[in-house]
């Protein structure tokens, strides 16, 4: 089991944590990480975090600035491994879900992997548990997807595309950046049913950080796709427009009385409305055709790459490989290419010939006498 994780890194952020990261470490050990992919980066904890994961022989960096946002910045400079799984240090990720992560996102060949939470009896207060269905149904909205807990502390991901990200909101919102920028680019994402528990130590999540996630989820559908949410919000104009609309017909049929400006102004802002979700529709297909299209583009580069070193497998030339070798010619063909390509030089006429480690100057012959010479003797020596 090892073996087969040798490709994995296990990145914990910690702040804190004195009484579950060493629980934490240990189970993440018997899940088959090894200790040296298992990289725990702390936000400057004061109660002997760090010298706990330092006793049970796991990698240890102090992050630069602070937030979870930066800490998994931070971690990531120190990843070599083709993939990395991030859950929190808290002991309410059960480790031995790291197998079943790891295996769906290499196996599926999806760029993220999340793991939906099933809290325990107590693990999660009902506060908690509105509040995060809240915003998963708001970034469903914002970004196409159908996510069941985007706030998962818990998932796996491909290196790389971790690292295309901007990094650009703070805190919390990390979970939500990385599933919008894996939606927006490739879409390959997918969730697994995991066990919550609950937490050990001060929690650190608050009810106001919800606001600030939600704030982060609209930025983000700026960032990713502004047609769509432009259109979305143009979009909410249908509601007043159909409220007023009724409004007027009401005081019509049942009073008799017409409202010209205020039923035109109904008319206006439904039909805005209207026009504006359709193209919200619009611009949200459009980015699934380029989502599509992304991933037709990277598929044929794969496809092109693994033709080329099936062809430098197979012996032949690569490209930035040196030109074959000409084939070998006797030796009675060289000594004559050469006598032609490089003649001895001849001055006024009179060549020089080499007998006996001296010079003698040799008279030039007549072409004509040579080639009688050829037809009577046979072959020149």
């Amino acid at each position: 089991m090892r073996a087969g994780m040798r490709g994995l890194t296990v990145l914990i952020p910690v702040l804190d944590e004195a009484e579950a990261i060493g629980r934490v470490i240990d189970e993440v050990v018997s899940a088959g990480v090894p200790r040296e992919n298992i990289l725990v980066v702390d936000g400057g904890s004061r109660d002997g975090t760090v010298e706990i994961a330092r006793a049970r022989g796991v990698r240890m960096v102090r992050q630069e600035g602070r937030g979870k946002a930066m800490a998994v910045k931070t971690g990531l400079r120190h990843v070599s491994t083709p993939y990395v799984l991030v859950m929190d240090g808290d002991y309410t990720y059960p480790a031995e879900y790291i197998p079943v992560l790891y295996r769906v996102l290499v196996e599926g060949g999806y760029d993220l992997v999340i793991g939906a939470r099933v809290p325990e009896r107590g693990a999660q207060s009902l506060v908690y548990r509105v509040g995060n269905a809240l915003l998963t149904r708001l970034f469903n909205l914002l970004f196409g997807t159908r996510l069941s807990d985007v706030l998962s502390g818990m998932y796996a991901a491909r290196t790389r595309r971790l690292r295309e990200l901007g990094f650009e909101m703070q805190g919390f919102s990390i979970e939500s950046e990385i599933a919008a920028h894996v939606a927006s680019t490739t879409g390959r994402i997918a969730e697994v049913p995991i066990r919550y528990r609950r937490r050990l130590g001060r929690k650190k999540l608050r009810v106001l950080h919800g606001l600030s996630i939600a704030r982060d989820m609209v930025r983000l559908a700026w960032r990713y796709n502004p047609a769509f949410l432009i259109f979305l919000l143009g979009g909410l104009l249908l509601a007043p427009g159909l409220g007023l609309g009724g409004w007027v017909a009401y005081m019509y049929l049942a009073h008799g009385v017409k409202h010209y400006v205020k039923g035109l102004a109904a008319v206006v802002l439904s039909s805005t409305g209207l026009a504006s979700l359709l193209l919200a529709v619009m611009a949200l297909y459009l980015k699934r055709a380029e989502m599509r299209l992304q991933r037709r583009l990277e598929e044929l580069a794969e496809r092109l790459n693994r033709l080329l070193e099936e062809r430098v497998d197979e012996g032949g030339e690569g490209p930035g490989e040196p030109p074959s070798p000409l084939p070998e010619q006797p030796p009675g063909q060289v000594a004559e290419v050469a006598a032609l390509q490089d003649p001895q030089p001849a001055v006024g006429g009179v060549a020089e010939r080499e007998e006996g480690g001296a010079r003698e100057p040799v008279e030039p012959q007549d072409p004509g006498q040579g080639s009688q010479r050829r037809g009577h003797g046979g072959s020149p020596a």
